[in-house]
């Protein structure tokens, strides 16, 4: 009881200019969490039918840890709200670790009497989804199961809501920079959480360094790649085109052919016929295509799955929904396309828009967010 005490002397005293920082260790079975991504790496899960008829008839007993949150959010909230990775509390950290972002980790109690206020006011607003996904990682749980059970236990939570940013630290254990519980306004919520990422952020600086050197290093490659393949584009299409042109002999060699193959001609003085090589002409369609300049686009997918390709800044919005259809992932037969800062959702009435006209050139990034 007195180290209980005294963690929470230490905690309000930390808290007095607003920021939190404390080491945490984590229990065994998120340190288990750990083990399996990096051993196995993340899962790849769509939620059947049968669960979907649980969450309206609001039993979860039986639904997956990982989709309990998100699919029961999503039923009483709408689909707009912050991205919530559906994934064990350990994925969602090696997410956060891989991008170099801090982790906002949101505790979910239904029966709450402030929940439901906090959720359609604060949590959904435009202001806050637009900055937590530019920002963060997001990773949501119910309080009372699962990891989410393990992590209000882990972080002392007494009341609700409860918000936390997260820091990833060496062996088993992590960083709270800041741990939040009851009512907040969206104003308040992206005051706080600004303050702790530029406060906290100069502690994370060599990360941040070593993140923008990765991305010029992987923005080079691409560009190298990008090169290379049109250029091995263009020698397939020189090959083939060269490869249908009829045989045509140098003049000399005709010449000496035609002496060869018919001397009453040349006897007679009829005038040989004379024969030219012809000059390859370039396509002018495919000279066009190959010179449009390329765009970048990575796809992120509720359970962690990250996808890029490139796409011609002159191809459709459409384009991109083919590309994941052509996938086969299951669970894609309802979504649509949302960039997050600022939030944009590519639907119907974009279909036929370029990348470029869209805002999506040279570089973008869009999560799937199923309907």
């Amino acid at each position: 009881m007195s180290s209980t005490m005294r963690e929470t002397s230490r905690l309000a005293e930390a808290s007095i200019n607003g920021i939190v920082r404390r080491m945490v260790n984590l229990p065994r079975n998120i340190l288990g969490g750990f083990s399996r991504v990096m051993n196995g790496g993340r899962r790849n899960q769509t939620l059947p039918s049968s669960y979907q008829y649980q969450i309206l008839q609001q039993d979860i007993s039986n639904v997956p840890e990982e989709w309990s949150f998100l699919t029961s959010f999503q039923y009483q909230y709408g689909s707009v709200h912050p991205f919530f990775y559906a994934c064990r509390f350990a994925e969602a950290m090696k997410i956060a670790e891989d991008e170099h972002k801090f982790l906002f980790l949101y505790l979910h109690s239904p029966d709450h009497p402030f929940t439901p206020s906090f959720c359609e006011e604060t949590l959904c607003s435009e202001l806050v989804v637009q900055f937590l996904d530019a920002n963060f990682i997001c990773w949501g749980a119910v309080a009372n199961r699962g990891d989410g059970l393990q992590m209000a236990t882990t972080l002392g939570a007494t009341s609700f809501p409860f918000c936390a940013v997260i820091a990833p630290a060496p062996a088993e254990s992590i960083t709270v920079l800041q741990q939040l519980e009851g009512p907040l306004s969206p104003a308040e919520l992206v005051e706080i959480l600004q303050r702790t990422i530029e406060e906290q952020g100069s502690a994370f600086g060599s990360s941040k360094l070593k993140r923008e050197e990765k991305i010029r290093a992987d923005r080079r490659i691409r560009e190298e790649q990008d090169r290379a393949y049109h250029a091995a584009l263009k020698e397939d299409k020189e090959r083939e085109r060269l490869k249908n042109l009829p045989l045509v002999l140098p003049k000399k060699a005709n010449d000496e052919r035609l002496k060869q193959n018919s001397p009453s001609k040349q006897q007679n003085g009829m005038k040989e016929p004379t024969f030219t090589r012809e000059t390859p002409n370039k396509d002018p369609a495919s000279k066009g295509k190959d010179s449009q300049p390329s765009s970048q686009i990575q796809i992120r997918f509720p359970n962690g799955e990250k996808r890029e390709r490139s796409f011609s800044s002159m191809d459709k919005v459409k384009s991109i929904y083919s590309y994941i259809n052509s996938l086969g992932l299951p669970g894609t037969e309802n979504y649509r396309l949302i960039a997050s800062f600022p939030r944009r959702v590519y639907g119907m009435d974009e279909m036929n828009m370029t990348l470029k006209d869209a805002g999506l050139h040279p570089r973008a990034s869009l999560f799937l967010e199923y309907q």
